[in-house]
């Protein structure tokens, strides 16, 4: 059973929760770190069917639950830099101005949308909803594809768009979204255990 918050209480998200302090340091570290798992998680191909899949979308997610909206947005524009300067982040090997107006342009922008979503979803306990998680993930990854699949009908048509951008994917997507879901609730319990032991401590010390 999902906590539910009173409602006057804003839901803090998953960094917020473990890392309360640390201001502009903090979310330096955190964007850069951000950027970094988006940049491994394109570069990783996982065997699937039809095509190979890889996990950037689903950390795209994940860092919007996590990180909340602004920072979260933050870190994918962060990450988009580095491909804009040249730095090899992206699924395949281009980068550069060039690469990031061609067909994945729409990807690229729906990072953006999506996670900044999300991040406003878990700003108000979505993360912590198991049935919610889910629809967060699910909304953010038919963002991405309304965003991707429509520049590519804008370069190539709807019928190549769908068939190279959206029908290829869709399975893929279904396991990515219940994985990214079941990750957060996973991370919410580790947190729920590791500071029971803190408040029970504090109300003995109460007594």
């Amino acid at each position: 059973m999902a906590y539910e918050f009173p409602p006057f209480v804003r839901p803090v998200p998953l960094l917020g929760t473990l890392v309360p302090q640390g201001g502009l340091a903090k979310m330096a570290v955190a964007a850069v770190l951000g950027s970094l798992l988006m940049a491994v998680s394109a570069k990783v191909q996982v065997p699937f069917y039809p095509v190979p899949m890889t996990l950037q979308s689903m950390v795209v997610m994940l860092l919007g639950m996590a990180y909340g909206s602004r920072l979260a947005v933050a870190t994918v524009l962060l990450y988009l830099a580095e491909g804009l300067a040249g730095l090899p982040v992206f699924a395949g090997a281009g980068a550069g101005p060039a690469y990031m107006m061609g067909p994945t342009a729409g990807y690229l922008v729906g990072f953006v949308v999506a996670a900044g979503v999300i991040g406003l979803l878990a700003e108000r306990g979505w993360d912590r909803s198991p049935a919610k998680a889910v629809a967060a993930m699910a909304l953010g990854h038919g963002l991405l594809f309304v965003t991707g699949v429509g520049w590519l009908a804008l370069l190539f048509g709807m019928d190549k768009a769908l068939a190279a951008g959206l029908w290829p994917f869709w399975a893929a997507t279904l396991l990515k979204t219940a994985l990214g879901a079941v990750l957060m609730q996973a991370a919410w319990k580790i947190v729920a255990r590791c500071s029971a032991p803190a408040v029970r401590g504090g109300e003995d010390e109460r007594r």
